[in-house]
């Protein structure tokens, strides 16, 4: 083990102490009745990165707060942008069985929490990463900045407004993005892309109001019905999106990215094991890993019609509607794909219904692709020391981020590294981290700033 992954290890028992404090502030995001605890969250990683030698401050964003730091390097270095969030998803608390979210809880060598994962682990794993290279070497070879939001949860509205009035001080080489997974604790592999994402809502109306189904099923529109028919209509028997033109633009899948994501151990027993999705399904002519990372979904994540809950009423209701999540692929754009869908429910969607579309195109997030080259090379070698074990194949990275408007902002490339795994249970019930990989993400960081820091000395960092 080297130098920094034993200062790491070492030490992982105060960093793992830190980290409980932290998941114990309900931070969660969109919720007025939180705000408050947005605040806390900030300010309790404005003093941790402040005890670490960053300058840190907390600045306002939008109804949140997210704390900017900055370690400056030697003179000349580059200088590195880190990107990650202190907000957390909103809870069910009668899911949870492991502990309560909020009350942090350490169980056969992972924590568990709303936000140990994502993202508060990734973000305390950048300013351990500078205490052990501080620690070791005497000093940071890159300018480190730091830049961790509020709100992302809420699909950091925000954002944008925050780099434009920071940009200067945010003004980067190199941007480091981590809110991201590995592979496997004993296989990591670099996250290379990043899907887009937009959320839209269909909602379908039928009668004026609420009606006792005896006394017009059959001769008035069932709003769930014709809401359902256009859901099902979304995909063909083969699982492809049957919306015209939808795969137009959807960069092909290369013979080298096809061997990248076919290198890692993957096996489809384990796979579902870990994510307990109990089966694989999905697009024909594409393995699991490529449906994940380099191939556009729409997903249902919620239906609404009638009485979910409580007493029935036998009523045709009033109206219906769908939620949904669409992830788009490498080369497609949120405002095309809006556009195609759009026309798509206006064919499928009977005159005699009512209907409303709507798609957060303001709120969406586009792809995003890491440069092949010096800096990629760079991440590799940072991985394997801090892992100890070499690489194999690459990966993406299935959700989406910020990543585009971060690398328009500053006009600097993006690399992902992050700290946590499919099992870790974002945004579910009995969310935790593995705390081997908290200790081996912060060595990759320590051990990246080393790398880039020679990029620079020798002028590749491009």
């Amino acid at each position: 083990m080297d130098a920094i992954n034993t200062h790491l290890a070492e030490h992982l028992g105060e960093l793992t102490g830190r980290l409980k404090e932290w998941v114990a502030i309900p931070s969660i995001a969109g919720d007025p009745e939180y705000r408050a605890d947005l605040a806390r969250s900030a300010h309790w990683l404005a003093g941790e990165m402040r005890d670490a030698g960053v300058e840190a401050s907390v600045v306002a964003s939008g109804d949140s707060w997210a704390v900017l730091g900055e370690l400056a390097g030697e003179p000349d270095a580059p200088t590195v942008l880190v990107y990650s969030h202190h907000d957390v998803r909103a809870v069910k608390p009668e899911e949870w069985r492991e502990t309560a979210p909020f009350v942090p809880v350490e169980r056969d060598g992972r924590l568990y929490g709303r936000g140990a994962s994502d993202a508060k682990a990734q973000a305390l794993a950048h300013v351990w990463a500078l205490r052990a290279l501080i620690a070791v070497d005497g000093r940071v070879p890159v300018t480190v900045k730091l830049l961790i939001e509020g709100e992302e949860e809420a699909g950091s509205p925000h954002l944008a407004a925050l780099l434009a009035a920071h940009a200067d001080r945010l003004a980067c080489d190199v941007i480091v993005f981590s809110d991201t997974i590995q592979w496997r604790v004993d296989a990591p592999a670099p996250v290379t892309s990043m899907r887009g994402t937009v959320n839209a809502t269909l909602t379908v109306r039928g009668p004026d109001r609420d009606v006792h189904s005896g006394v017009v099923a059959g001769a008035t529109v069932n709003p769930a019905t014709t809401l359902a028919r256009a859901l099902a209509a979304l995909h063909d028997d083969a699982g492809r999106i049957a919306v015209p033109g939808f795969y137009d633009d959807v960069a092909p899948l290369t013979d080298e990215r096809r061997a990248e994501f076919a290198a890692l151990p993957f096996d489809e027993e384990e796979w579902t094991s870990r994510t307990e999705t109990r089966v694989v399904t999905g697009e024909e002519g594409y393995s699991a890993l490529e449906r994940l990372w380099a191939r556009p979904t729409i997903e249902v994540m919620s239906l609404l019609a009638g009485d979910p809950v409580g007493l029935p009423r036998s009523v045709i209701p009033r109206e219906a509607t769908a939620s949904l999540s669409i992830r788009i692929a490498a080369h497609q754009r949120i405002a095309a794909v809006a556009e195609q869908l759009r026309g798509f429910f206006a064919t499928v969607i009977p005159a005699e219904a009512e209907y409303r579309f709507i798609v957060e195109e303001a709120l969406g997030q586009e792809p995003y692709e890491t440069p092949r080259g010096a800096l990629l090379e760079a991440l590799e070698r940072a991985l394997e020391k801090g892992y100890a074990t070499p690489l194999r194949g690459r990966m993406g990275n299935a959700g989406g981020g910020p990543a585009d408007l971060l690398t328009r902002t500053f006009d600097a490339p993006i690399l992902f590294l992050g700290t946590a795994l499919p099992e870790d249970h974002w945004h579910s019930s009995d969310e935790s981290v593995d705390l081997r990989m908290l200790q081996r993400g912060a060595a990759s960081i320590a051990h990246l700033w080393r790398e880039l820091g020679e990029l620079g000395e020798r002028g590749e960092l491009r």
